[in-house]
């Protein structure tokens, strides 16, 4: 039995019936998922066991998917998902690691010949961060007479619109997110070492809430400060706050492995004026894209909304602002489909979940004020409520 019914054994029903509509519409006859979020999100696994070759693989034909991991880790696949025994294979510790010439994709390969797809149209999440060129081609010789199409994304855009109870752990979610970004700025001062603050985010991730405590994020927080806050993806160091700095948070909390991002800028005494208009044209821009969210929209017209806003105030920005997200591991909470940007024609359409977080970067200096939100029957619900500011300390 699962050590705790995240879900219940229908919605994941749900979700590989929904699987398989895809793989028949792509005409394949299996796939193999390698991406543990997407491992998760078909059968409920859920492990830090991914830094081995693992897999979930559906077929047209089967009820129920196959778990397929180290021995070590079959019981974790007992304790977290509804499968039978008949759908948790593993394979032995000599697979991992190992001087000897046996890989885990050969005992895939065995499991895909033991389901009768040996020879059919497979396919596989080539671009996925935890498959690997080795896992291919073992999988090429293994199985000569398959016919391998890449399937990165199609589980992921099955998980692009999220069920009643996903959107009820990404808001607890967001009540995580709203603690640890206060618990980081009550932490920024002059004096204070960067890792001081990164340690009492941290803290606050974990403890939760007074109902629930959270679980670690598949992104570490961020945290550029001073003249780096141009250079979103910085974590901290040793150094002090120093006055002056502006101090850039990126964080989120995670709750079943739910996520519910959310980004704020603070400063450290008294703030330019050029920072202070900056972040008030970011607000303006963020909540002009929010208006502008809802089903039947485009991702690209979200996005226009925000570049017509900042375009008044002769400023630009290249980048997405948003991404499609929420169950998540290391190292990335977004689902890698649908972004906020020119060009990307997909239709908002009601429980889909985006990071919205239109930061500006300069070679000077860098803002970011970002809200996670559901897309309503009617318009975007922001999941965080938390004040749209600059900050100061």
């Amino acid at each position: 039995m699962p050590r705790e019914h995240i879900f219940d054994e229908a919605e994941y029903e749900r979700r590989v019936a929904r699987t398989k509509d895809r793989l028949r519409e792509a005409d394949l006859d299996a796939i193999v998922v390698a991406d543990p979020a997407n491992m998760n999100y078909l059968t409920g696994y859920d492990g830090w066991s991914f830094y081995v070759h693992q897999a979930v693989v559906v077929t047209l034909e089967r009820d129920e998917p196959v778990w397929i991991g180290r021995g070590m880790d079959g019981n974790g696949a007992r304790a977290t998902t509804h499968l039978s025994e008949a759908s948790i294979r593993t394979y032995s510790d000599d697979h991992v690691h190992s001087p000897s010439d046996l890989h885990p994709m050969d005992y895939v390969a065995g499991v895909l010949e033991d389901l009768a797809v040996a020879d059919g149209r497979i396919g596989l999440e080539m671009d996925a961060s935890y498959f690997t060129a080795k896992s291919y081609t073992r999988l090429q010789t293994n199985l000569p007479d398959a016919e391998f199409e890449d399937a990165t994304l199609l589980v992921g855009w099955v998980r692009i619109t999220k069920s009643e109870q996903e959107l009820a752990y990404m808001r607890e979610a967001a009540r995580i997110s709203e603690h640890a970004m206060q618990a980081g700025l009550d932490a920024i001062e002059e004096g204070v070492p960067e890792y001081e603050a990164a340690a009492a985010i941290y803290d606050a991730l974990i403890t939760g809430t007074e109902a629930y405590g959270g679980d670690y994020p598949s992104i570490v927080p961020l945290m550029p400060s001073g003249e780096h806050t141009g250079t979103p993806h910085l974590t901290w160091t040793d150094r002090p706050f120093e006055d002056g700095d502006p101090v850039i948070i990126e964080l989120s909390g995670c709750r079943h492995r739910y996520h519910s991002p959310l980004a704020r800028t603070t400063f450290v005494g008294d703030p330019p004026d050029e920072l202070e208009e900056t972040a008030e044209i970011v607000v303006e821009g963020l909540e002009a894209a929010l208006d502008a969210a809802e089903p039947g929209v485009t991702c690209e017209a979200v996005e226009k909304a925000w570049r017509e806003t900042i375009a008044q105030y002769g400023l630009e920005k290249e980048d997405r602002i948003g991404y499609s997200m929420g169950l998540g591991y290391p190292p990335d909470w977004g689902e890698h489909t649908a972004s906020l940007r020119p060009g990307d024609d997909t239709v908002l359409e009601e429980n889909m979940t985006f990071h919205m977080i239109p930061g500006i970067w300069t070679d000077e200096v860098g803002v970011e004020i970002s809200e996670t939100f559901h897309v309503t029957s009617d318009g975007a619900e922001t999941l965080a409520e938390f004040p749209r500011q600059l900050f100061t300390t």
